[in-house]
C-alpha cells in the first residue's frame, strides 16, 4: 500500500482548528492541521505494515470516512473497499487510535469527519477523494444564538387589535406634525416604533427578576430566539374566566399557542392556535344562537365563529388566526392571511371593524409621502339556512380601497370605496376587482346592477391639540344623490355618520384618556336587493356591533398607571328592531340581513323605526398588567345591560342584564359584549 489521502472541507477556514495528536498540540492552525494529517497516515500505514494481508489486499483501493468526535475518540463511519481482510484491518487499526484534543470552530468543541482514500501508488493517480456526506461538521456550530432584543418592535409583525393595548400609544401617534396614518389597522410595529418607543415602554415596565422563573412570568415571553436573520417568539396563553348573571354562572376556558417571528429584512410571521368552551351571559347566549349556521350548530361565538354544542349548555368553539406580512420595500407591505381589519379612529368602525368573526385577506400597503393607501381583498360566508346551497355555505368577496391623506399637520381625510359580490354564475373571485386603483362602483354595474353592492366612505381626523383630537365617519350605501338630499326618508338614503372626540391626559391626570363618540345608521343601511351582499360574515356585521337603524352615544375612560389598568364604558342608543314574523312579512331595516323587497313602502322610513327599543351599556373593568411581552392580564369586571322595547314579542324580549366577571387572559383581541 503506497499512499494515503486525507480529505476535509474547509481546511483553510481561520476558526478552525484540527483535532491534536499528542506531538501537534504547537504551532499555527495550518502546522496543526499538517500534523494531523501525517500522524493519521503514519499510524495507518504501519498498521498496514504490520498486518499479514496479502500482496492483492494490500493493493486494493480504499475509501472510507471517519470522524474525531468531542471526545477526542476517532470513529469509523463508512468503508468501501472488495477487500473484506482490508476492512477488519482498518477498522482495527481505528480502534487503536489514541485520543487525541478535538477539533474547535471558534472556540467551540466540534464533531469533525474526513475522508481517506488508500491506494497503490505503483498503478493508480491519487485523487482527493469527495466526501461520501457533506462534511460541514462546523456549519451547525456557526449557528449563533443571540439574545433576544425585541426585534418585533421593529417588524411588520400587526400589533393585535386590542382597545386598551392601543391606547398605551394613540396619543403619541396623534401629536400635530406626525405623518402618521391611524385608521387602519392593526398597526405594524414598525409604524408604531416611528413615534412611540416600545421597547422603553416595556423597559420601564420591568420587574428585573433574576430567575428563570420570575423573567418569564413577569418579563419576558416563554420562548425567544434571536440570530443574526431571523427571531421567532412563543408563548402559551389563557383566557380563562368565571362569573355570573343573576343565577346563572358563566365561564371561558381558552388555551391558545401564540408564535411571531421574522426572517431576514421583510417577512414578518403571526399565528394564534385557540381551543375553547364556554357559557356567557343570557343575552349572548341568547345572540349567539340567534346567528347560529345552518347544519345543526348551535351557535356562532359573536368576533370568534362557529361553536358546537360542549356538555349540556356550553359551547365548543376553536379557532386559529395568522398571517405572512412581507415589506417589499419602505413603501409596500403585502399581508396574506386569515384575521380582522379596523378602518376608523374611534371606538366603533362604521366602515369596517373587528366585530365579525375572523375571515382570509390579502392587503397592499403602500405608503409615500404624505398618503397611505390600502387595498384589502376578503373571502366572506353566509352562513343562513335560507342561503345554503346543497349543504354548503354561501361565499362571497368584499374588495375594498382606503385612501389616507394627511392634508396638514393638523387633518388627515380618508376615502373609502368596498364593494361585495357572491359567487353567481360560478365566476368566483372576479378579477376585475384586483384592480388596486380603479373606481369599485364603475365596476358594480358593468356586472349587472345586482351584481354586486358598492359603498362609499370618507373619514377625518383634525388634531386640536396634541392632548385633544376629533374625529368622524361618514358612509353612503346607496349611491344616490337625490334620495339622500330629498329628505322625504326614502329607503335609499342609507347613510350613516359618527362623531368623536378623544382627550388625552385628561385635566392633566397622566395617562387618563377620554372618549366620546356619537354614532347613527339609518334604517337599511348594510342590507339589499340581493340578501346575500348584505355588510356581513358568519351572521355577524363587518361593521358596527349593534348592525343599523340605531343612534348610540357612548362614552369612554381608560387609565394606566404601570401596570394596572381600568376602563369605564357607558352606551345609551335607540335601536329599531324587526318584528317577529308576519304574513305578508314586512321588512322594516333593522337588520342587515333583511330583504330590501319586503320594505313597506318607498319614502317616509325613519331611524328607530318598527320596534323601537332603548339600550343601556354600562361597564367597568379593573386589571392588572402581568406580562407586558405576551400581554397577560388578570381583571375584574362587572357591566349593566338593559334592553327595553317597545313591544315584546318572539324576537326582542325586555332584559335587564348585572354580569360579574373574573379572569385571566392574553389580550390578542377585542371581547364586544356592549350590543
Amino acid at each position: 500500500m503506497g499512499l494515503t489521502t486525507c480529505f476535509a472541507q474547509n481546511g483553510d477556514d481561520p476558526l478552525l482548528i484540527y483535532p491534536q495528536f499528542a506531538v501537534c498540540a504547537d504551532g499555527q492552525p495550518q502546522e496543526i492541521r499538517r500534523c494531523f494529517h501525517h500522524q493519521v497516515d503514519a499510524y495507518v500505514k504501519d498498521g498496514i505494515a504490520m498486518s499479514d494481508l496479502s500482496e492483492d489486499d494490500r493493493a486494493t483501493r480504499v475509501q472510507l470516512l471517519f470522524e474525531v468526535d468531542q471526545n477526542g475518540k476517532f470513529n469509523i463511519l463508512f468503508v468501501d473497499t472488495v477487500s473484506e481482510a482490508l476492512r477488519l484491518v482498518i477498522n482495527d487499526i481505528f480502534d487503536r487510535m489514541p485520543v487525541v484534543l478535538p477539533a474547535t470552530y471558534n472556540g467551540r468543541i466540534i464533531y469533525k469527519q474526513f475522508t481517506l482514500t488508500l491506494a497503490n501508488g505503483q498503478n493508480e493517480k491519487i485523487v482527493d477523494a469527495p466526501d461520501l456526506f457533506q462534511a460541514t461538521t462546523h456549519e451547525y456550530d456557526q449557528i449563533v444564538q443571540k439574545p433576544y432584543e425585541h426585534q418585533q418592535f421593529n417588524s411588520g409583525v400587526l400589533i393585535p387589535l386590542s382597545h386598551m393595548r392601543y391606547d398605551e400609544f394613540d396619543a403619541a401617534l396623534n401629536r400635530i406634525g406626525n405623518n402618521s396614518h391611524t385608521a387602519q389597522k392593526p398597526y405594524r410595529f414598525q409604524e408604531v416604533s416611528n413615534y412611540y418607543d416600545l421597547a422603553a415602554a416595556q423597559k420601564a415596565l420591568s420587574k428585573h427578576k433574576s430567575t428563570w422563573f420570575g423573567r418569564k412570568w413577569w418579563d419576558e415571553h416563554m420562548v425567544a430566539f434571536s440570530s443574526e436573520d431571523y427571531w421567532f417568539t412563543l408563548d402559551p396563553g389563557v383566557d380563562l374566566q368565571a362569573g355570573r348573571d343573576g343565577a346563572l354562572a358563566t365561564y371561558n376556558n381558552t388555551r391558545l399557542v401564540h408564535l411571531q417571528g421574522g426572517i431576514g429584512a421583510g417577512l414578518s410571521l403571526n399565528a394564534v392556535v385557540y381551543e375553547s368552551q364556554g357559557r356567557f351571559a343570557d343575552y349572548y347566549n341568547q345572540y349567539a344562537e340567534s346567528i347560529r349556521p345552518d347544519g345543526g350548530n348551535p351557535a356562532i361565538i359573536p368576533g370568534m365563529g362557529i361553536a358546537k354544542e360542549f356538555k349540556t349548555d356550553g359551547y365548543d368553539y376553536p379557532i386559529a388566526t395568522g398571517y405572512l406580512s412581507y415589506n417589499a420595500s419602505k413603501f409596500f407591505n403585502v399581508q396574506l392571511g386569515h384575521g380582522k381589519q379596523f378602518i376608523g379612529d374611534g371606538y366603533r368602525s362604521l366602515l369596517l371593524s373587528d366585530n365579525a368573526s375572523p375571515y382570509p385577506y390579502l392587503q397592499l400597503n403602500t405608503t409615500v409621502w404624505k398618503l397611505k393607501y390600502t387595498n384589502t381583498w376578503m373571502s366572506l360566508r353566509d352562513v343562513r339556512p335560507e342561503v345554503t346551497q346543497d349543504g354548503s355555505f354561501r361565499t362571497k368577496y368584499m374588495a375594498n380601497h382606503y385612501l389616507s391623506y394627511n392634508v396638514s399637520k393638523r387633518l388627515n381625510l380618508g376615502f373609502f370605496e368596498t364593494v361585495i359580490w357572491e359567487n353567481d354564475n360560478d365566476r368566483g373571485f372576479d378579477v376585475n376587482y384586483l384592480n388596486p386603483i380603479v373606481f369599485y362602483r364603475a365596476i358594480e354595474f358593468s356586472t349587472g346592477s345586482r351584481g354586486g353592492n358598492a359603498l362609499l366612505g370618507l373619514t377625518y381626523k383634525y388634531k386640536w391639540t396634541d392632548r385633544f383630537n376629533i374625529y368622524g365617519q361618514l358612509l353612503v350605501d346607496e349611491f344616490s344623490s337625490s334620495d339622500v338630499l330629498a329628505k322625504n326618508g326614502s329607503y335609499k338614503n342609507k347613510t350613516a355618520y359618527q362623531l368623536g372626540g378623544k382627550y388625552y391626559d385628561a385635566f392633566g391626570v397622566d395617562h387618563l384618556n377620554l372618549q366620546v363618540e356619537y354614532n347613527r345608521v339609518r334604517p337599511f343601511t348594510y342590507a339589499h336587493n340581493t340578501v346575500v351582499l348584505n355588510y356581513g360574515h358568519n351572521n355577524q356585521s363587518m361593521a358596527h356591533t349593534l348592525g343599523t337603524n340605531f343612534s348610540e352615544f357612548l362614552a369612554i375612560a381608560r387609565y394606566r398607571n404601570g401596570r394596572f389598568y381600568a376602563t369605564g364604558k357607558w352606551i345609551v342608543a335607540t335601536r329599531g328592531l324587526e318584528y317577529e314574523a308576519t304574513d305578508p312579512p314586512v321588512f322594516n331595516g333593522g337588520s342587515i340581513y333583511g330583504s330590501e323587497d319586503f320594505r313597506d313602502g318607498d319614502l317616509n322610513h325613519e331611524l328607530g323605526q318598527g320596534n323601537t327599543a332603548d339600550f343601556s351599556h354600562v361597564e367597568v373593568t379593573a386589571g392588572y398588567l402581568i406580562n407586558p411581552a405576551s400581554q397577560l392580564k388578570i381583571y375584574a369586571s362587572i357591566l349593566r345591560r338593559q334592553l327595553t322595547p317597545k313591544v315584546e314579542d318572539a324576537l326582542s324580549q325586555k332584559q335587564t342584564t348585572t354580569w360579574i366577571n373574573f379572569g385571566i387572559r392574553t389580550d390578542l383581541f377585542n371581547w364586544y359584549r356592549d350590543f
